[in-house]
């Protein structure tokens, strides 16, 4: 039995009272509390957005924390930014089909890098995302994953900021990276 369905109605307890900007998530056996995103993650987190919007697929919108679920993880994942069908959008509740979801982009944390790294890389690649776009303003990094089979990612691009990547279809554009920010010391 795994962490989240030992600790279900707990964990929905703590989702119901937790304090506005709280962000509850479990990743394996840990069960993650942080406070909302600093300016300079949201501020990256738009850049690429920004970028991303012109050229999402019709019928495709951008959504930020959206939850998105898969039967082959025990968990929820909120991504911090995600493309999403409309249609699914426009249902309601507050969860969405992993298998829907084009790609995944993350902006590292300071404080748990590892989530992103190592917890987010497994699952979303269980999920079969297609794309999984790693941003570390702590590295100055970027890295692309693609072509997810059963735990894994066969495909790795990494560039540094200020460096630019190619964005495979369903976008299809290379993201540039120049006005990405680091985390200041």
């Amino acid at each position: 039995m795994t962490f989240y369905e030992q600790h279900r109605d707990f964990i929905e307890e703590l989702e119901r009272i937790a304090p506005e900007g709280v962000r509850i998530e479990w990743s394996g056996d840990t069960l993650i509390m942080q406070a909302s995103p600093s300016n300079i993650h949201q501020l990256n987190v738009a850049q690429v957005r920004r970028q991303f919007e012109q050229h999402a697929p019709e019928g495709y919108l951008p959504s930020e924390r959206s939850e998105i679920v898969s039967p082959d993880v025990s968990k929820g994942r909120e991504p911090d930014l995600t493309y999403l069908p409309i249609d699914i959008l426009s249902e309601s509740g507050d969860k969405a089909p992993a298998a829907e979801a084009l790609i995944a982009v993350e902006i590292v944390s300071p404080s748990n890098p590892g989530n992103d790294w190592m917890d987010k890389l497994h699952d979303y690649a269980v999920m079969r995302i297609p794309l999984y776009l790693i941003v570390d303003p702590r590295q100055q990094t970027v890295t692309l994953f693609s072509e997810p089979d059963h735990d894994r990612y066969h495909t790795r691009s990494d560039r540094k900021f200020g460096d630019a990547i190619t964005i495979p279809e369903p976008f299809g554009f290379t993201l540039s990276l120049s006005e990405l920010v680091p985390y200041k010391d």
